[in-house]
């Protein structure tokens, strides 16, 4: 039920130039985290820190192919170990969200030869192509096989040869990708001569058939491998290839592979074990094994059990790939709610010794770096204040934590970290301060240019107010609140709720453009509405483990209860017209939307609901299960959180919004709930948008129309202005 294009960071975690094949164009660390490269007009240039000297290191015309009169557009690019070779990617295609398939060109530095990889595929199929750690290969997965060509003559050679539409090999299915952030599925050894890889046996997970109808005069189906709720999860596993035999070893990890899943898995610090973790399938329950890459010997090292479930890596970092081994490979760092709060661990090679980094009650949002050398992990929190981030330090060796960030600065701070901890690129806003960009030396944090990035426009227009409410049931929820242009406190104005409320996102944080209606077509203070937005219980703020997890198996009810009892007190407030109460909300938010305006009709009047999961019973397993149990076992929860089961208690007024096209939440949602509404006699607007996604911005003229829809309905229905 999420739906974001999560950018991945480039967060130095033990090494500087990183392996994997598709973060965002950006810039690279040096290996030694004093300086980084990026691309510029073609070029590939590095800048030392602190002083920034610029030099050019591979010019444009290195960059150009013969048959070529410009260089490559570069979407990325990725340095041999020794530096001797340069990896470009260009001409990149979107897979779902990310465009993480396109073409791979390598660049001899020495002799200056420049030549594209995988020649003998398809345009455009190659994915996450990588450098062997000795430079001598180049791997890349193409149309779901794993290949492999020499550095300096091309020569391919398949690795795998059983890859299908359904049988995927180095990369990953739909809902891997969607709800685990699992995309690049191989792993070169450090000693260059093996690759560990996923396989995902898809071909017994069911087609949900998209239609289209406007793309030809005959419709045609669009199949997406969809496993639903309830239905078992694709097999997974995890194997060895040997590059010169080409013969793969799969590791015995143990259990029913239709009942759990490998969300993780790296080499372990050396080229004969792997380590992965595997989950059942409820989540609930995280097992990390050592496996013995000869043999394919499985050991459990470390186990978690959860009540409710056990969040990914992805939760506490922008790079879901990586393991974070420390001393060598005798120690690995780990990240846990087990105490109630998310904090980090130190845990022993074999599992059997823990030590707890970070203590207190409080969250650690995402480690930023690791510097192996000092011992020192840089992360994010705010103990205080749950709507802000701030970058904190602490050493594993002495327990020394300290907050880096600059403690006037009072907001959201966000950093990429050198590998050394010397230096950061820092961003700073809040949700009256535009964005402020700076780099720093650390620990001091230290300006030694401000000239990177410094703020674009100016404040907003309207000041952002951060208040509380305490509801009947005595939860405390943050919230943030737009006033009317000219507000006058003796008149009475509409409100319009923004809303999501699950465990994907949280909406109130004190960061800049995070606060507002961003699909209003005009002014919206001038015309009159007062926009709020609330956090209650199960959405990822940073709160402890009890916040979040008091959802487990009662979405659609608990955090719906949360949002009505505060908008009652909200509707006391002297200057709020309880007659014109809206709300609205996208995918998630679009399902929070319906059920405040089914549930709680007396109080919500007017709902927008945009991509929303009507019937709980029709979205992904990986993500609903993981929150709400499995239907064969608690069937009635899921029955009694989704929308559909409220349908008929409908009175105000209902914009439905929903693309043909969406592949994430289907558009059999929105006929689901028409059905409903029906039976009941139940009038409301729809707007559908053929074969759009989720995100409904395809075709010409979509982001216009649907804020048109946005506006017009509302401004109809709950008119602005104060009374």
């Amino acid at each position: 039920m999420k739906h974001f294009f999560k950018l991945l960071g480039i967060a130095a975690l033990l090494i500087a130039t990183r392996s994997e094949a598709q973060p965002p164009t950006g810039y690279q660390w040096t290996t030694d985290g004093n300086g980084f490269y990026q691309e510029e007009e073609g070029a590939i240039v590095q800048y030392q820190l602190p002083a920034f000297g610029r030099k050019v290191i591979v010019e444009p015309s290195r960059l150009t192919p013969k048959d070529s009169s410009a260089p490559l557009k570069v979407r990325n690019f990725f340095f041999s170990e020794d530096g001797k070779k340069l990896l470009i990617y260009t001409n990149s295609k979107k897979v779902w969200r990310l465009d993480t398939r396109g073409d791979y060109w390598l660049l001899d530095l020495v002799s200056g030869k420049l030549r594209k990889v995988g020649t003998a595929r398809a345009a455009a199929s190659l994915m996450f192509a990588k450098l062997s750690p000795d430079g001598s290969k180049v791997a890349y997965v193409s149309e779901h096989n794993i290949y492999m060509e020499d550095a300096l003559t091309g020569k391919e050679k398949a690795l795998t040869t059983n890859g299908t539409d359904r049988m995927i090999n180095g990369t990953f299915d739909w809902v891997y990708e969607e709800e685990f952030d699992c995309r690049d599925g191989f792993r070169w050894s450090p000693d260059s001569k093996k690759i560990a890889y996923w396989q995902i046996d898809a071909r017994q997970i069911r087609n949900f058939l998209m239609i289209n109808n406007t793309d030809s005069i005959y419709s045609f189906t669009v199949p997406v491998e969809y496993p639903k709720v309830g239905e078992a999860p694709s097999p997974c596993k995890v194997g060895v290839v040997d590059i010169t035999t080409a013969q793969t070893r799969w590791m015995n990890v143990p259990g029913d592979n239709r009942q759990h899943y490998i969300p993780r898995m790296e080499w372990a610090a050396n080229a004969t074990e792997l380590v992965l973790q595997q989950l059942n399938r409820k989540q609930n329950e995280s097992k990390i094994f050592l496996c013995t890459a000869a043999t394919g010997a499985a050991q459990v090292i470390y186990t978690e059990t959860e009540k409710a479930w056990i969040d990914i890596k992805a939760r506490w970092s922008d790079i879901p790939e990586g393991w974070e081994w420390l001393n060598g490979g005798k120690n690995f760092l780990w990240v846990s709610e087990k105490d109630g709060y998310r904090h980090i661990y130190l845990v022993s090679r074999d599992g059997k010794t823990e030590k707890r980094i970070t203590t207190g009650k409080y969250d650690i949002m995402t480690i930023q770096a690791i510097d192996d050398k000092t011992g020192n992990i840089y992360y994010m929190a705010s103990p205080e204040n749950a709507t802000q981030k701030y970058l904190y330090r602490v050493n594993i060796n002495t327990g020394e934590n300290v907050l880096l960030s600059p403690a006037s600065q009072k907001g959201t701070h966000s950093y990429e970290v050198s590998p050394n901890g010397a230096y950061a690129e820092h961003q700073f806003s809040n949700a009256n301060t535009p964005p402020m960009g700076e780099w720093v030396s650390l620990p001091k944090h230290t300006t030694i240019s401000n000239q990177q990035r410094s703020p674009g426009k100016p404040g907003p227009r309207y000041p952002v107010e951060f208040f509380q409410v305490t509801t009947a049931e005595g939860v405390t929820m943050d919230g943030w609140m737009i006033k009317p242009a000219h507000f006058d406190s003796t008149k009475k104005y509409p409100v319009l709720f923004y809303v999501y409320t699950e465990p994907a996102t949280q909406t109130v944080k004190d960061s800049y453009g995070s606060a507002g209606t961003r699909l209003y077509d005009g002014d919206i203070a001038a015309d009159g509405y007062i926009q709020i937005s609330l956090d209650g219980r199960g959405t990822p703020a940073a709160k402890g483990a009890a916040w979040r997890k008091a959802i487990y198996r009662n979405i659609g009810r608990i955090n719906i209860r949360d949002q009505a009892q505060a908008a009652e007190k909200i509707l006391q407030w002297s200057f709020v017209d309880t007659s014109r109460i809206a709300v609205w909300g996208w995918s998630g938010g679009g399902s929070t939307t319906l059920n405040l305006l089914f549930q709680y009709p007396q109080i919500y009047k007017t709902g927008i609901s945009i991509a929303p999961v009507a019937n709980q019973l029709t979205y992904d397993n990986i993500y609903q299960e993981r929150y709400m149990g499995i239907p064969q076992e608690n069937r009635e929860d899921f029955v009694n959180g989704s929308p559909v089961t409220y349908a008929k208690n409908l009175k105000g007024k209902l914009l439905l919004v929903h693309g043909t096209g969406d592949d994430n939440v289907h558009y059999q949602n929105a006929e689901m709930l028409i059905n409903e509404l029906i039976k009941y006699d139940k009038v409301f607007q729809l707007m559908s948008y053929p074969n759009r996604t989720h995100s409904i911005n395809e075709g010409e003229g979509t982001t216009k129309h649907l804020k048109s829809t946005f506006t017009e309905f509302l401004k109809r229905n709950c008119p602005g202005g104060g009374r």
